[in-house]
């Protein structure tokens, strides 16, 4: 047996699975972020300890025998999280996040340092690690002075699991700390941030065994002492293992909270002008590209709140058919946008809103506007030489019939969708650890999910879609500019 864990925003999943990847069960706890100043977002790493001990403590209730065969471990995290410990272990402040924006002007400066993309080959965004760090040297410099490693959230996990400060390539891939192409930490990067490689962690691939239990975590899990652990990922790269997107062109479209389209890759092809993210794949010698829209179905949750309907109710409304897009247009930037534009300061709007529109009019004009955003990112990934030819489409948005249709059409491209059952970053984390304990080669153990249907572009939509995309891309500058 081994076990996933997925270390999310709001909270952790684990799931239990036998030697095939076949899941047995799981269990999900959830903790809370803090937004103690605008645009700051933060957590206890004490939280993810008792969430991960809580979901143990169901597996153990639900499935007692199988706890007790369980051999390893993997962990996938929710990327770019600084969590500082000194010398003794202990951690000096609350973590801060991934869409945490406070470190935007440090990002700016870092991110005029030419080095930082020739190495990366990524743009320095204010959610990177390495901005973080420089805030804390200017605005927390106690703290900074007493910072024995910078840990990842799952790597902060690992160390709490095995007493090892230890990252992989594809998690460490987003601090802007890491030579990408060589896989290895850039001490000149370091330095310009004001630190040490000494003051990061050892790196592994994210199959690599990392050690085993320590006497406490055991005890904490009710685990063997012996269970082994691997490095494991960063959750998209861990997600892409989990869904079988592991080879050149293969790739698929997340609707959660965030939008992803990610396309692995068989070598290093950055383009970091275009805002695509150019990481590590969390197995050797693989990479994967990915645009990134920061609010998707969260979009969907914004309007739902200001109108009292749930998004299920809102997007039911609609019927299962999308038409052909009105003159309503939203740009979805609740957040600001990555992919394409580096922006953390553009915001949303409804551009043509008139007295006559309804809230049905309102709906469809959100979800076509983070299709359109969607759209952006899969361009800006052709840039890079990409050609996915076909997607699988996943998260919590593709519950709407509805969205699923209006999307292909917008891409302009088939959408494969799962059967339903476990697949993602909890059963990626799962493979690596199986990976890593049984030596088993990842194209073995990293197979694509079963396709329950297929939905194909409809050729008259994907044709007003393009128009209407068109108008969305050149009408931005000016939409930006009203702000």
């Amino acid at each position: 047996m081994y076990i996933g864990f997925d270390l999310g925003t709001s909270g952790v999943r684990a799931l239990l699975v036998d030697d095939t990847g076949t899941p047995i069960g799981a269990a999900d706890a959830s903790y809370t972020v803090a937004h103690p100043h605008p645009g700051w977002s933060e957590q206890e790493p004490s939280d993810w300890i008792k969430a991960c001990t809580a979901v143990m403590q169901t597996l153990r209730t639900d499935h007692a025998e199988a706890v007790t065969q369980v051999k390893g471990i993997g962990f996938s995290g929710h990327m770019h999280g600084a969590t500082l410990i000194n010398a003794q272990g202990d951690v000096l402040r609350p973590c801060i996040l991934w869409n945490d924006t406070r470190a935007h002007a440090e990002a700016a400066a870092l991110d005029a340092d030419p080095q930082f993309r020739a190495r990366t080959g990524n743009i320095v965004f204010p959610g990177f690690t390495a901005p973080k760090l420089v805030w804390v040297a200017a605005h927390e410099p106690d703290i900074f002075a007493q910072i024995d490693k910078v840990l990842l959230p799952k790597d902060y996990m690992n160390f709490w699991l095995t007493g090892r400060a230890i990252s992989d390539m594809s998690d460490s891939a987003g601090t802007a700390w890491l030579d990408v192409g060589a896989r290895d930490w850039s001490n000149d990067l370091l330095s310009a941030s004001g630190l040490r490689h000494d003051q990061m962690p050892e790196l592994f691939e994210g199959s690599d065994v990392v050690g085993t239990l320590t006497a406490q975590a055991a005890q904490a899990l009710g685990l063997a002492h012996s269970v082994q652990v691997v490095a494991g990922g960063g959750d998209n790269a861990v997600a892409a293992c989990g869904v079988g997107a592991m080879n050149e062109g293969d790739g698929f479209v997340s609707l959660g909270t965030s939008g992803v389209v990610l396309t692995a890759r068989s070598g290093f092809a950055p383009m970091a002008d275009s805002a695509v993210h150019s990481f590590c794949h969390a197995v050797p010698q693989q990479w994967y590209q990915m645009g990134v829209v920061l609010a998707a179905t969260d979009a969907m949750n914004w309007l739902g709140n200001i109108t009292g309907a749930s998004p299920q109710e809102l997007t039911e409304a609609l019927g299962d058919t999308p038409q052909v897009p009105a003159n309503l247009m939203f740009y979805p930037y609740l957040s600001g946008e990555r992919t394409p534009h580096n922006d953390s300061a553009v915001r949303a709007g409804f551009v043509g809103l008139d007295i006559a529109h309804t809230r049905a009019d309102m709906t469809r004009a959100v979800m076509e506007g983070v299709c359109f955003a969607l759209r952006d990112s899969l361009e800006a990934l052709r840039q890079t030489g990409a050609a996915p030819t076909r997607l699988l489409a996943i998260g919590g948005g593709t519950g709407s019939v509805h969205w699923v249709r209006m999307l292909a059409s917008v891409l302009n491209l088939p959408l494969d969708l799962p059967q339903k059952g476990e697949f993602g970053a909890a059963l990626g984390a799962a493979r690596l650890a199986i990976c890593g304990v049984t030596k088993a080669p990842p194209a073995t153990i990293m197979t694509k999910p079963p396709v329950a249907q297929t939905i194909a572009p409809e050729p008259s939509l994907a044709k007003a879609y393009d128009a209407a995309y068109t108008r969305y891309r050149t009408s931005f500058p000016e939409f930006k500019a009203l702000q």
